[in-house]
């Protein structure tokens, strides 16, 4: 497994474009399957989960080709709608499959998807929706069969704003007869994307980032050519860093607008944050400030993707923090690791009680999830000596060669890689 080694106590600078959504380029590939022929996505960064969605579709018979941050997709030879297990078990967000390839086939074979262990993350409202627009579901163990010779629309209520439940709804009711109505939907930015991105093919949908989106049904859809947004996830990262190290950093191809309550925490906790267009210069030349509390929350509030980063810096604030986590239960398990670190954090039920410490030091520590690595580079890079960063496949989930994007801000940060066997004979 690769490990990334870091060299830490050196404030980031720089200038960084950053990479389209993961988030939002994910469901959009899902999506490319409603239309016939070749669709063209731009800015889509090169992921792990990327690729294996993109090996999914090559199975169903499309044609993918990822070039720079273009993916060329041809579906027209699609012929299967029976996902493999061994590639949906690589991702939770294969999951999105299902609302497409239910409206071009009639019929899909997914199973149970696999992902980050971050706590319980049940499919049911995909499934319940999907219900109500008339798919009859079977489950057989692991295995999930959904059939519907035809789609009508429904009024569906979420009883949780589920962001892959409101998507996949949306896919599969594009091609249904009739209106849809899904109440209490989630409202992210990459739901929004999404809407923009079938629109584009012919769509008829109103009401992305609010709580009530409508889909008018239509015949066929079209390919398009098409540009992911920028991932807000990835700005935030970078932002939290610079703060961290005591930087400066500018912040180029963002959507500040995505990022309120970051920017609203970090100004909060004293960093200085300048916003002009796409551009967000983010600097903090002094020890940040503690931060009473923070609790995740659907957006547009706190984003629980954010959560593991924004508490390394308050572990080097002047006085105590308190974040509650309240989307995922099993997303604290980082607060283990930033101990080993030299931070003062102590867990009550699903809250982190943070007591500011003047420094970090470097230590061997482990990713148990995307955002939970993603925390431990930043406290590398804020920490005094070397820190090893293990489980990067984690990282490499969500972040363009984390290390190639550090760097370029000054970063001391490497990759290593285990020389295969044969060559150590």
């Amino acid at each position: 497994m690769d490990k990334l080694v870091i060299e830490g106590g050196k404030p980031l600078s720089g200038s960084i474009v950053i990479q389209g959504a993961k988030n939002a380029a994910l469901p959009i590939l899902a999506a490319s399957l409603l239309a016939d022929g070749t669709t063209t996505i731009d800015h889509v960064p090169k992921l792990l989960d990327i690729e294996v969605m993109l090996n999914i579709l090559r199975e169903l018979g499309c044609r993918a080709e990822h070039s720079g941050d273009t993916v060329v997709l041809d579906t027209e030879a699609a012929h299967t709608s029976h996902v493999p297990e061994s590639l949906m078990g690589q991702m939770r967000s294969s999951i999105f499959l299902m609302g497409p390839l239910l409206a071009r086939f009639g019929e899909v074979q997914v199973y149970q998807p696999g992902g980050c262990a971050i706590g319980e993350r049940k499919i049911d409202l995909h499934l319940q929706g999907l219900e109500a627009l008339g798919a009859e579901i079977e489950e057989l163990g692991n295995r999930i069969i959904c059939r519907a010779d035809k789609l009508y629309g429904a009024d569906i209520h979420l009883s949780f704003p589920s962001v892959g439940a409101t998507e996949n709804i949306m896919m599969a009711a594009v091609l249904a007869e009739g209106r849809t109505t899904i109440s209490n939907a989630a409202r992210e930015p990459e739901i929004q994307d999404l809407q923009r991105f079938l629109n584009t093919m012919g769509a008829k949908i109103i009401g992305a980032g609010t709580d009530t989106i409508t889909i008018e049904g239509v015949q066929s859809l079209k390919p398009c050519r098409y540009k992911v947004i920028p991932d807000r996830i990835v700005a935030g990262t970078i932002m939290v860093a610079a703060a961290a190290t005591r930087g400066q950093v500018t912040l180029q191809n963002t959507n500040p607008a995505h990022l309120t309550s970051l920017i609203h925490v970090l100004r909060r906790a004293g960093v200085q944050i300048a916003v002009d267009g796409d551009i967000i210069k983010v600097g903090s030349a002094s020890r940040p400030k503690a931060v009473e509390r923070i609790v995740t929350s659907p957006y547009p509030a706190f984003p629980t993707d954010l959560q593991s980063q924004v508490m390394v810096l308050l572990t080097l604030a002047d006085g105590v923090s308190i974040l509650k986590e309240t989307i995922f239960e099993g997303r604290l398990k980082h607060v283990d690791e930033l101990n080993r670190m030299g931070a003062d954090i102590r867990v009550d039920l699903n809250a982190a009680i943070i007591r500011g410490v003047p420094r970090l030091y470097g230590a061997t520590v482990e990713a148990t999830d995307l955002r939970a690595g993603a925390a431990l580079v930043i406290a590398g890079l804020a920490a005094n000596g070397k820190t090893v960063v293990e489980q990067v496949h984690h990282i490499d989930r969500g972040y363009d060669r984390i290390e190639s994007m550090l760097s370029r801000l000054g970063a001391r940060i490497t990759r290593n890689s285990p020389v295969p066997n044969n060559l150590t004979n």
